[in-house]
C-alpha cells in the first residue's frame, strides 16, 4: 500500500475513532461531503494545509498519520520539530489575524468616508439645481 494510501486509511479510522461522519468532517473542513468523501478516497488530492488542518480536527500529531506500526521511532528532534513547526503557524496565524483586523478598520474608514462623500456630492447637486 502507497505512503497516501496509508495516511489516508489512519485518518479514515481516527475520524471513525472520533465518532465524525464524512459530513461532519465536510463541515468543519468548509467543503461538501461529496468532496470530502474524495479526499478520503484518494480521488482528489489532499494538501499539506488541509492535512494539518484533518490532524488538528482529530486532535492528533500529523506525525502520527504517518506511523505505521514497524517505523514508529520518534525522537526527542521530531517532537522539538514539530513544536518549531506549530509555534511558527501560531505566529503566523496571530499576525494573519492582526492584519486582517487594521485592514478591516481601513476598509471601514474608507467606506465611512465614501458615505460622507456621497452625501456631500447629492447635496451639492441639490443646491446646483436650485
Amino acid at each position: 500500500m502507497e505512503t497516501v494510501e496509508k495516511i489516508l486509511n489512519k485518518i479514515k479510522e481516527a475520524r471513525k475513532e472520533y465518532g465524525y461522519s464524512h459530513e461532519s468532517m465536510a463541515h468543519e473542513l468548509g467543503i461538501s461531503q461529496a468532496a470530502y468523501t474524495n479526499l478520503e478516497k484518494n480521488e482528489s488530492k489532499l494538501t499539506v494545509e488541509r492535512f494539518l488542518t484533518i490532524a488538528e480536527i482529530l486532535k492528533k500529531s500529523p506525525f502520527s498519520f504517518f506511523d505505521d506500526g514497524e517505523n514508529s521511532v520518534y525522537n526527542q528532534t521530531n517532537q522539538h520539530n514539530e513544536h518549531d513547526a506549530i509555534s511558527r503557524i501560531d505566529h503566523q496565524e496571530n499576525t494573519y489575524n492582526d492584519s486582517k483586523e487594521v485592514l478591516e478598520k481601513l476598509l471601514f474608514s474608507y467606506e465611512s468616508r465614501i458615505a460622507e462623500l456621497k452625501e456631500e456630492i447629492d447635496f451639492l447637486r441639490g443646491q446646483v439645481k436650485k
